[in-house]
C-alpha cells in the first residue's frame, strides 16, 4: 500500500480543543481512486498503523484476499498515534517541541471526523465494504452511525459499541504503569516513560490473548525447571517490541485515553437507538476465547443492528484470534467481497 498524508485544519475536537492544523496519515492501493472501483476500508487496531500489509499480511495486499489490485484499499492512522497522524509526538508549533501529554484528549469520534476528511479528500462517496476490529471496530461501529448513506456492507469483529468496566479497567491499569515511570511525567522529552510503556504493554498481552494460548507457546520445555522463564522472557520481549517499533509512551497513554472514550450512543439517545441509524448489511464477529469482548455481551449488541449476522469463530489465542485466525476470517471475508 502507499502511504500519503493530509494536512488539514483547523479541527476541533470533541472535547473543544483545537488544533490550527492536523496531519492524517494514510494508506491506500497504490494508485489514484478512479471513482469507479470498489471501496474497502480498514479501520486499524490500537497499536498498528495505516499500512494494512504491514499487520494483516496474510489478508491484505497484491493478490491477497483484500486484493490491493482489485479494490481501492484505504485505512487511516488514528490522531495520537505515533505512526504518522498528528499526537504527542508531534511538534507544538507554539512551543518547538513534541506535545507529549500536552496533545488534546482524542476520542473515538475525532479518529472518525479525521477518516471523513480523507474521504472526501480522495472523492470516495460509497464504500462497498468497512471492517474494523477492537479499536477499529469501535471507529467502524461510530462511522457507520455517523454516516449510515456511505457504507454497503460493514464487518465489526472482536469490539463493542461502548467501552466496557472491564476494558476500562485494563486500560486503566495501563496507564498506571506508565505513570508509575517518573520520567513519564517530567516530559523532558519523546523517551520518557519507555520503562512504563514496557509493562503496559506486557499487561496488554495478557488481555490479548488466553490461558490456552500462554500454554501452548509459552510452556516450560524442561520437567526439572525451578523458576518458570518462558513466558516471563515473553513478557520482557513484548515490552521491548514496543519500544523497537517506534512507538512511544505519550502516544500509547493518548490512544489508551481514546479506548474509553468509545461510546456509540453519546448524544444519540443511547446504544440501541444509535446502532439502529446503520444501514450498511452488517456482519459482527466474535471469537470464543476472547476476554475483552466476550461472545455472549456480542451477540447482544449485534441484534440492535437491524439485519445483522452474528458469527462466532474459534481460537487458542483470545482476543488476538482478529489477527491470526485468517483462515476462518478468510471464509467470512470472502462472502462479503464487492
Amino acid at each position: 500500500m502507499k502511504g500519503h498524508t493530509l494536512k488539514a485544519g483547523p479541527f476541533t475536537f470533541e472535547n473543544g480543543d483545537r488544533l490550527e492544523s492536523i496531519d492524517i496519515a494514510y494508506h491506500t492501493s497504490p494508485r489514484e481512486y478512479d471513482g469507479r472501483e470498489p471501496v474497502i476500508w480498514i479501520c486499524h487496531a490500537l497499536t498498528a498503523n495505516s499500512d494494512c500489509e504491514d499487520w494483516w499480511p496474510e489478508m491484505v495486499g497484491s493478490g491477497k484476499l483484500i486484493d490491493t489490485d482489485k479494490y481501492f484499499v484505504a485505512c487511516v492512522n488514528m490522531l495520537g498515534s505515533a505512526y504518522g497522524s498528528s499526537g504527542p509526538a508531534s511538534i507544538n508549533p507554539k512551543t518547538g517541541k513534541p506535545y507529549l501529554l500536552s496533545f488534546p484528549r482524542v476520542t473515538v469520534r475525532d479518529m472518525i471526523n479525521a477518516s471523513i476528511l480523507v474521504r472526501k479528500h480522495l472523492g470516495v462517496e460509497k464504500i462497498d465494504l468497512l471492517i474494523g476490529s477492537s479499536i477499529g471496530g469501535f471507529q467502524s461501529i461510530e462511522w457507520a452511525v455517523m454516516e449510515p448513506e456511505v457504507f454497503r456492507q460493514a464487518l465489526f469483529i472482536a469490539t463493542e459499541p461502548r467501552v466496557t468496566p472491564w476494558l476500562t479497567a485494563s486500560v486503566e491499569t495501563q496507564r498506571m504503569a506508565l505513570r508509575a515511570d517518573p520520567s513519564f511525567e517530567a516530559c523532558e522529552d519523546i523517551h520518557g516513560g519507555e520503562e512504563g510503556l514496557k509493562c503496559a504493554r506486557a499487561q496488554a498481552m495478557i488481555s490479548y490473548r488466553c490461558f490456552q494460548g500462554y500454554g501452548l507457546t509459552q510452556a516450560e520445555q524442561d520437567d526439572d525447571t525451578l523458576f518458570a522463564d518462558r513466558a516471563a522472557s515473553y513478557q520482557r520481549y513484548q515490552g521491548e517490541k514496543i519500544i523497537r517499533r517506534g512507538f512511544d509512551a505519550y502516544s500509547y497513554n493518548s490512544v489508551s485515553t481514546s479506548v474509553i472514550s468509545n461510546n456509540v450512543g453519546r448524544g444519540r439517545g443511547g446504544v440501541a437507538k444509535a446502532l439502529s441509524r446503520i444501514k450498511a448489511r452488517t456482519t459482527v464477529v466474535s471469537i470464543d476465547t476472547d476476554g475483552l469482548f466476550p461472545p455472549h455481551h456480542i451477540e447482544k449488541w449485534a441484534a440492535l443492528i437491524p439485519g445483522a449476522t452474528y458469527l462466532e469463530i474459534t481460537s487458542n489465542f483470545g482476543h488476538d484470534g482478529f489477527l491470526l485466525e485468517t483462515a476462518q476470517l478468510t471464509e467470512i471475508i470472502s462472502k462479503l467481497l464487492p
